[in-house]
């Protein structure tokens, strides 16, 4: 039976039973279709919003999967997405009606504990990469829930508790194994494919299919000082004057996120305030966990706390301790901003729209980042902004489709109203399906994105990588 697929131009393209199958016979993984009882969960991703139907799904078990698969869809001008961990807020990783490539099964994790890094396959989440890691004491600079997918953070830049210390997660890179539009596969470091490590280090999905990373690693745990404090919402201008005055004098082993949503019923907070307006600060010290008491000290003296779960603890549990407010299947809106800081002004205006959320799953997050990334030039990789101290997350979480107008209102009118505060800059990771060309530029700057789009045209002059937070002319 013949299928029919979206091309890339927006037309279909006509499979015959033939093509199909003559695919399918030189691919080690299962390639699924709309009628195969697998389908309907392998296309579904993180955000419940995204609700996309791919022609086909490619499950690739290796390299030579990727391979064949890109040669494939170049052949038959398919369109086509390409899926690491689907966490992304846009959802890019699947495409409607054109080719799925699906990366999640590959999810290989080798450590070099005497050269402190790790290879790590495309498919892995953060999770993945932890667990093996950790088993030396080391770790890489990665996010914050560990079902993320470490390729779209690693390409969109990446941050995390350990960002202060280090950068962003592509600034710790070493070498990236690359599946160009052509099906060729590189190495890009940087001392060979050099401007192709350049892009691909916050360029996002723009330049080629990346199917395994190359990551420095750093001495972090097994054990550190970690944590969370809340305190009721009527503290909240009181808590944030004091994140704001703590932050700034942290050292970068230090890192702090304030949270302000309704009271979840976590098993941390006391049945009083369950569904009630919370303000919470995370904080994660990685350093030493007697010097780290000392500087949590005022941390858990100040105020009226009504929790208190900062403890010595393993890094790994650290880095899924947000997983439980983000679980794959809610319906996810997100804003952001980068800002310099956290004015009181500021503070004032994400106190206002806390009080306006219209979610118990919805948050107002704001993650420490300022350290080391504004040690390199700003043109160091695409991902720069690195004049940014933190990153502002407008999150929108919520249950129903039916409440989908209201709580992206929401979020638009809080994004809207911090918009002064901010840097001018966007994190391309953040930025949900309905933010184009704009709020791209914002993530790159002009000169940054002169530079990628000529990148764009030499890797990948057909755009075949166009399911993207495309930065082709």
């Amino acid at each position: 039976m013949t299928i029919e697929l979206k091309a890339a131009d927006g037309g279909t393209v006509q499979v015959s039973p033939e093509v199909l199958q003559a695919f399918k016979a030189g691919f080690s993984g299962p390639v699924i279709g709309p009628d195969d009882a697998e389908y309907e969960e392998t296309r579904k991703i993180w955000n419940a919003m995204i609700d996309r139907r791919p022609g086909l799904i490619a499950r690739c078990r290796g390299t030579v999967d990727v391979v064949r698969a890109v040669r494939f869809a170049r052949q038959h001008q398919f369109l086509v997405s390409v899926r690491g961990g689907g966490h992304n807020i846009a959802g890019l990783a699947v495409c409607e009606g054109g080719l799925m490539l699906d990366l999640s099964l590959m999810r290989g994790v080798w450590v070099d504990p005497a050269g402190r890094t790790a290879r790590a396959q495309a498919g892995c989440t953060l999770g993945d990469v932890d667990r093996e890691t950790q088993l030396h004491g080391l770790a890489a600079v990665l996010g914050f829930v560990s079902a993320t997918g470490i390729a779209g953070l690693t390409v969109g830049g990446g941050f995390g508790y350990l960002t202060r210390q280090h950068g962003w997660t592509c600034d710790t890179l070493v070498s990236m194994e690359v599946v160009t539009a052509t099906g060729d596969v590189v190495r890009a470091a940087a001392d060979e494919n050099v401007e192709l490590f350049w892009a691909l280090r916050g360029g996002s999905g723009n330049f080629g299919i990346v199917t395994s990373f190359e990551y420095k690693l750093f001495p972090v745990g097994p054990e550190i000082l970690g944590g969370a404090i809340a305190w009721r919402a009527e503290d909240a201008q009181e808590v944030l004057g004091f994140f704001r005055e703590f932050t700034a004098r942290t050292p970068r082993e230090t890192t702090c996120v304030a949270a302000l949503r309704i009271a979840p019923p976590a098993p941390w907070l006391p049945k009083e305030i369950h569904g009630k307006p919370m303000v919470a600060i995370f904080v994660c010290h990685s350093g030493s966990i007697d010097e780290g008491e000392k500087i949590v000290a005022p941390l858990r003296a100040f105020g009226r706390p009504v929790a208190d779960i900062i403890t010595r603890r393993p890094y790994a549990q650290m880095q899924s301790l947000l997983d439980a407010t983000q679980p794959k299947g809610r319906r996810y809106y997100w804003k952001s901003h980068y800002l310099p800081g956290v004015s009181a002004q500021a503070a004032d205006v994400l106190i206002e729209h806390a009080a306006r959320i219209r979610s118990p799953h919805s948050a107002i997050l704001l993650f420490q980042l300022h350290g080391a990334l504004g040690e390199l030039p700003a043109e160091h990789s695409p991902a720069g902004n690195r004049d940014a101290a933190f990153v502002l997350n407008i999150a929108g979480s919520w249950e129903e489709a039916a409440d989908d107008a209201p709580n992206q209102r929401w979020a638009r009118e809080c994004f809207e109203a911090t918009q002064s505060f901010s840097t001018g800059g966007a994190y391309v990771n953040f930025l949900s399906a309905d933010e184009g060309r704009e709020r791209i530029l914002a993530a790159y700057g002009k000169t940054i994105l002169a530079r990628l789009a000529a990148l764009k045209k030499h890797y990948d002059p057909d755009n075949l990588f166009r399911h993207t937070k495309n930065i082709a002319d």
